[in-house]
């Protein structure tokens, strides 16, 4: 497998077609692709801001999606490669979240650890009512890899 630079619509594209519960994302700081032997793209990941105001946009890189079309260890590889780029972009950590009913194994695999997990439920709060609703709203697990 290799690694490949991604647009970010070239990413959307892949979401779109092999995501199982999320739509594209809006915006990114880097996506990434992997492909076979073939030089066929089976994956893609995207890496954005961390979702939560709380966290500095500028310490924490998050995988904001990640998708493969099954191929064994593809999700891992992604994973992988995008600790190794975020630490070289300088950032502290990067964090991912996964549905609570998922075992995490690609991420174990890519050396990420376990960091707690959320409560789930709307985004939406007195302050903004327009957040999109179309997603899990179960608890998740979040994954973080740290650089320092």
């Amino acid at each position: 497998m290799k690694i490949v630079p991604l647009t970010l619509k070239q990413a959307n594209e892949l979401i779109t077609q092999l995501h199982r519960h999320h739509k594209p994302v809006r915006g990114h700081r880097f996506s990434i692709g992997v492909q076979d032997k073939q030089g066929i793209t089976i994956g893609a990941a995207c890496v954005g801001r961390p979702v939560s105001r709380e966290l500095s946009a500028y310490a924490v890189a998050e995988v904001t999606r990640l998708v493969t079309n099954g191929t064994p260890n593809a999700c891992s590889f992604l994973y992988s490669a995008c600790a190794r780029i975020a630490k070289e972009m300088g950032f502290d950590y990067i964090q991912t979240y996964i549905l609570d009913t998922e075992p995490g194994t690609s991420l174990r695999a890519a050396g990420w650890s376990y960091d707690g997990q959320t409560n789930g439920g709307t985004w939406n709060c007195n302050v903004r009512k327009d957040r999109r609703e179309d997603q899990p709203l179960c608890k998740k697990q979040r994954w973080v890899r740290k650089f320092k």
